[in-house]
């Protein structure tokens, strides 16, 4: 079974790691003293913990569309670059350690107002989603 330090945890999270000791000491997710002493968490709770986080959003500023969108790969960030010409526009944003792409028409993106330190939620939809091991 995979374990997780608090660090790696609170990285995977997007949270910090005095967030993610405040929910191990409130009962919110189980830990244990590994054979090296540090703080670990089972795998298999912290996907339970980022499953509830998902779903409910709590805390993170988040509103669920889920019943009113098919995109369920919600993701909160900042636009970090727009790169516009007459027709398309290139937005760059960074959604806690993930770095995203998206590509529109350059007419929805200043719809959307969107230029460098704007906040904005990325929806990914995909039916081809490629997953790999770090």
């Amino acid at each position: 079974m995979s374990t997780y330090r608090v660090a790696e945890a609170a990285g995977v999270l997007g949270v910090s790691n005095d967030t993610l000791r405040r929910w191990i000491d409130a009962g919110r997710v189980d830990a244990a003293a590994g054979e090296d002493g540090r703080t670990r968490i089972a795998g298999t709770d912290l996907a339970a913990l980022a499953k509830s986080l998902a779903d409910g959003a709590e805390g993170f500023g988040h509103v669920s569309r889920a019943t009113a969108v098919s995109a369920r790969n919600r993701m909160r960030g900042i636009v970090t670059a727009v790169k516009k010409d007459t027709v398309m526009a290139q937005v760059e944003m960074v959604c806690g350690p993930y770095r995203l792409v998206s590509l529109m028409s350059a007419e929805a993106a200043d719809d959307l107002r969107l230029e460098p330190g704007v906040l904005a939620i990325a929806s990914v939809k995909s039916t081809n989603v490629v997953v790999e091991l770090p």
